[in-house]
């Protein structure tokens, strides 16, 4: 890291944290250390990498972005935005402003002064920690690193991955964290479809690999955020991370329980949810749904999950959690076949439409969407399966079986069962409760349009009938 200011009489000048702490050990006199990180790397630009790539474009740092797909690095680099809550115009922007997007061949991290990895982290098929993006990260960045580097780890990952694994590649050209490079973790609060969620009002966490690494890092972040909270150590980060996340998973496995639990007992989950919801204290409103989807809910409770197992515990509660949500998708296909026994059609040759595959409202991300077990479970029984999602023009299920959208007037006409799985706003509910056959709704999308006896069986609420 490059200091700026001058040196008075009587203190030699250094270049880098690291050389600013072997002076002071040694009680010799240095210049003020002033951070002047000016130039940024962000390896990953999906939905954490690109809104902080852009982030620090707009506070007037030089950044290269830095992806593994040729086919992003070009489409960003035509102005096309890959994720949701970056609009085509505020890239267009953010490039014209010296925002460089590369492939890793192209890229040169010795130029930077800071390296940030946004890289996904995924699980293994027996749901064990799957940290293969963040070692192929740090042995790319290993190959470059150099004294002065900042590393900062943004990937969700266990307890341990920063100071642990992550750090041992990157330093296995020679170099030591602490001492000849400083290194970081600051969890992302990316909320995908809400752009806000990647804005200067969400505080960040920070913790350094020592009290300096953090310094540095958090003096950087405060230039894109408003608030900066800086933690004892990486490992208190990434747990931090780690509980946000799994404290919403448990949570909605919870609803999705009362929500079996009210069908059995023709109570309406919804309503129960709302009622609760009145309390000002003590209670936070989660909704059941189909299952749970994207990149964090589905993938983080398995990092804790798997890091208690090998401190010597079973984190039971986090994994019956996993387990619930990871069922309800089998109880949609449940759903499906007793709405069609209603109407004493069996679901082998039945036609199944699908709304919405995106694994949230109003976006266009399906990574692990409970849609694709759901379609994929009734192709199995025999049933042909549609879909329309306004977001989304081709889906592949969990089976390997990719599909086309269908637009969504033939697609009511076609059904004999239309399945809800997701609320888009973009999509014409008027007409679907107006047209439909035969609906079963997991996300209480009838709510305030009128349905038939026999034709609305909604998730968590038995049979509907709605003036």
């Amino acid at each position: 890291m490059d200091i700026r200011t001058p040196a008075s009489p009587g203190t030699i000048p250094v270049h880098s944290c690291a050389a600013h702490r072997r002076l002071r050990r040694r009680g010799r006199r240095v210049a003020p250390l002033v951070p002047m990180d000016r130039h940024i790397a962000v390896i990953g630009l999906g939905y954490g990498g690109l809104p902080l790539a852009l982030s620090f474009i707009e506070a007037g740092l030089a950044v290269q972005g830095i992806d593994v797909s040729s086919a992003r690095v070009s489409g960003i680099r035509g102005g096309s935005s890959p994720i949701d809550d970056v609009t085509d115009g505020r890239l267009s922007a953010g490039l014209a402003a010296g925002l460089r997007v590369v492939t890793p061949d192209a890229a040169d991290l010795r130029a930077a002064d800071v390296i940030v990895v946004c890289v996904p982290t995924a699980v293994t098929v027996d749901n064990e920690p799957d940290p293969g993006a963040i070692q192929a990260a740090a042995r790319t960045i290993a190959a470059s690193l150099r004294t002065g580097h900042l590393v900062i780890l943004q990937s969700t990952s266990y307890p341990g991955t920063t100071t642990g694994l992550f750090r041992a590649l990157l330093e296995a050209n020679g170099l030591r964290a602490g001492v000849d490079f400083d290194l970081a973790f600051v969890p992302d609060r990316v909320n995908p479809g809400d752009p806000a969620s990647a804005g200067r009002t969400i505080p960040r966490l920070v913790g350094g690999s020592t009290a300096d690494a953090t310094h540095r890092a958090a003096t950087l972040l405060r230039l894109i955020s408003d608030q900066v909270v800086e933690v004892s150590s990486p490992e208190a980060a990434e747990m931090a991370k780690l509980l946000e996340n799994t404290f919403r998973s448990v949570n909605i496995a919870l609803v999705n329980e009362v929500a079996l639990l009210c069908d059995r007992m023709d109570l309406d989950t919804w309503e129960v949810i709302e009622a609760a919801a009145t309390k000002p204290f003590g209670f936070m409103r989660f909704a059941p749904g189909p299952g749970v989807g994207g990149h964090r809910i589905p993938v983080d409770p398995h990092y804790l999950a798997g890091r208690a197992r090998e401190s010597g515990m079973v984190a039971r509660l986090v994994e019956m959690g996993g387990d619930v949500n990871a069922a309800m998708p089998m109880h949609v296909v449940d759903l499906v076949v007793r709405a069609l026994s209603g109407r004493a059609w069996p679901l082998d040759g039945a036609r199944i439409g699908i709304l919405g595959v995106a694994f949230k409202p109003d976006i266009r991300d399906t990574r692990n969407s409970p849609a694709a077990p759901v379609m994929a479970a009734l192709a199995a029984r025999g049933a042909e399966v549609r879909f329309h999602d306004p977001h989304v023009w081709s889906f592949r299920d969990a089976a390997g079986d990719e599909r086309l959208a269908s637009d969504l007037p033939g697609l009511v006409r076609w059904s004999d069962v239309v399945v809800v799985i997701t609320k888009h706003r973009a999509i014409d509910w008027g007409l679907v409760y107006a047209d439909a056959e035969l609906v079963v709704d997991t996300v209480d999308s009838s709510r305030g349009y009128p349905a038939l006896p026999g034709q609305v069986l909604r998730l968590g609420a038995g049979w509907s009938v709605r003036p």
